[in-house]
């Protein structure tokens, strides 16, 4: 096999399990609720960017000896996943344990950082997926690399089933605090919903956030021919204030916020560079919650809204489409987990792509990550194994020590040049 350039820069590749220092008790399981399942072919990737000091000093057994505490209290994630006799997956939990690499780079820090090409986050975590072997896929992989100048890289794997974003980054920060040998009350746990006493008020095939896919069997990832690409830009604040502006004209007395305002305009963009296909119903996932992280891992939290409209994206104003997004969004969670429940034979479903997809990750603690006292520098952050409409994910940036908005879009690869152009034309985005 030729290696790409990009993939050359990584080498010497290690790879080791890291389970509990102690066992959490006998046959211990966790069971999936129905918005679990709903999510089990999707991936969370995020690469956290460390300046030399996070690390300087720790050696590899080190860092394992800080997983082998920590995972004592994340013994869910540690587990590894079992179908009961009715075909139910569950996970059977402190089995195995978290998968690590380590890996080096060619590049310093901030050579790496300076490329524009997103692809290259992706060599920093891996993209394995669950299964053929489910018994012996681990649900949750970390990557260390450690750069030419001292800088290191950590890439978290996380899959969906065991919860969304929020969680996956309410695990490692939590981590992050293991390192300084503080640890939680409470082990981290899934949460459950009680679906007793409801019926299904939808048939799954009528529910619009979903797409079937499969029979897939034991390989939870979907055989996808359509190449997705992934193109993101930063938003500063000041940027975002004109856009808005735009956004409203001569309305002063109404605001669409940052989020819907990022969605109404990239939404439009998009149309307009499909050519005559209609995109005229989107997702937006959000999480209600505004609870900071305490222990529970769960997607139940996200709400996950669809939004239709008759009218023409194009041609619609950017006001009509962000109210349209702001007041008219149809939360399909409720119906998906009780339809789920109701299905003997657990469907494959993707819900990311299903619909172009628009996700708020504005509140994740992403840079909350702490290393003896050193948080990132830069956070990245995509969500894998996607449907063809495309995923846009709207999370919190650090850049030149200021705040600011990382759009990140992923979208069938024929379409991204020309959103690129559409983006810098029209809104001076690139």
């Amino acid at each position: 096999m030729v290696l790409s350039k990009d993939e050359s820069l990584i080498y010497d590749i290690k790879i080791s399990t890291v389970g509990p220092g102690r066992v959490s008790g006998h046959g211990v399981v966790q069971e999936l609720t129905g918005m679990d399942l709903a999510m089990k072919l999707h991936y969370l990737k995020t690469v956290y960017y460390f300046r030399s000091p996070a690390f300087e000093g720790l050696t590899i057994i080190n860092i394992k000896e800080t997983l082998f505490s920590w995972t004592c209290h994340a013994f869910v994630p540690c587990g590894r996943l079992r179908r009961a006799d009715s075909g139910r997956p569950y996970i059977k939990c402190n089995d195995c344990g978290v998968r690590l690499i380590e890996a080096r780079c060619k590049m310093s820090l901030d050579e790496w950082l300076e490329s524009k090409d997103d692809s290259r986050h992706k060599l920093l975590v891996t993209n394995q997926v669950l299964g053929p072997d489910l018994p012996f896929s681990p649900l949750v992989l970390m990557q260390l690399t450690k750069f030419a100048c001292g800088g290191t890289s950590v890439g978290i794997s996380w899959a969906h089933v065991l919860g969304d974003a929020f969680s996956a980054a309410g695990f490692l920060n939590l981590w992050g605090q293991a390192t300084r040998q503080q640890f939680p009350a409470k082990p981290l746990s899934m949460a459950h919903t009680n679906n007793e006493g409801h019926n299904p008020k939808i048939p799954l095939q009528d529910l619009l956030a979903i797409k079937r896919v499969g029979p897939l069997g034991d390989t939870w990832a979907t055989p996808n021919d359509t190449k997705i690409e992934t193109y993101s830009f930063y938003l500063s604040w000041p940027e975002l204030t004109r856009l808005q502006s735009k956004i409203c004209g001569d309305k002063n007395h109404q605001q669409i916020p940052p989020f819907e305002s990022i969605c109404t305009v990239v939404w439009q963009c998009i149309a307009k560079v499909k050519h005559g296909s209609e995109v005229n119903m989107v997702t937006i996932c959000k999480r209600e919650s505004k609870i900071p992280f305490e222990g529970i891992i769960t997607n139940n939290a996200q709400s996950i809204k669809v939004v239709k409209t008759n009218a023409s994206v194009e041609e619609s104003s950017l006001m009509e489409l962000g109210l349209l997004l702001m007041n008219q969004g149809v939360d399909e969670r409720r119906d998906i987990e009780e339809a789920m429940e109701s299905d003997g034979g657990f469907p494959d479903f993707l819900i990311y792509g299903a619909n172009l997809t628009f996700v708020d990750l504005q509140d994740t603690p992403l840079y909350d990550l702490d290393i003896r006292g050193n948080t990132p520098v830069y956070v990245s952050c995509a969500i894998d194994n996607v449907g063809d409409e495309g995923v846009v994910l709207v999370f919190p940036t650090r850049k030149d020590q200021t705040d600011g908005l990382t759009i990140s879009i992923a979208l069938p690869q024929n379409h991204i040049h020309e959103l690129k152009l559409a983006l810098k034309r029209e809104w001076s985005l690139s």
